[in-house]
């Protein structure tokens, strides 16, 4: 299924009007491209914030690790090729309750505190992608508790 996946977006971009891709794809690359611009928010995407969101993948999605290696792949290269991450937000918020987004925000969270630290970039960010997933401060404030084990 992930190699579909792959030869359809070399041919179009997540957020071109003319993408064929069903809904469900289009969410998996999108949740995916969120974490990853997440994970690159502070410059320094280590190995401990792949590994992370390799495994949001793998469990989320059902993803073999192969599967989820080449969704971040391919997730990389619609970052890449977009101008910012309103495409991909929009695209999340159009398919996910609002259950499932605060359990996105809660894994972005989770991956700011991977190293141990919250930079401003990241923390920025978080709260941009909360605003664009249509979530309230406080939700925003509960899941980043909930992440540090405080809630």
């Amino acid at each position: 299924m992930v190699s579909f996946l792959k030869k359809f977006f070399e041919t179009n971009r997540l957020d071109d009007t003319v993408a064929q891709a069903d809904p469900e794809t289009k969410t998996r690359v999108a949740t995916c491209a969120v974490l990853v611009e997440m994970a690159n928010a502070d410059d320094e995407f280590t190995k401990d914030e792949r590994d992370h969101i390799i495994e949001v993948l793998k469990d989320r999605f059902d993803l073999s690790q192969d599967e989820a290696h080449e969704l971040i792949e391919i997730a990389e290269e619609e970052l890449q090729g977009s101008i910012d991450i309103y495409g991909f937000t929009k695209t999340i918020k159009q398919n996910y309750s609002e259950k499932e987004r605060i359990r996105v925000l809660e894994e972005i969270w989770k991956l700011v505190y991977t190293d141990g630290e919250l930079s401003g970039h990241e923390d920025s960010l978080a709260h941009k992608l909360s605003f664009l997933l249509g979530l309230t401060h406080k939700q925003m404030i509960d899941a980043k508790l909930k992440a540090k084990g405080k809630q």
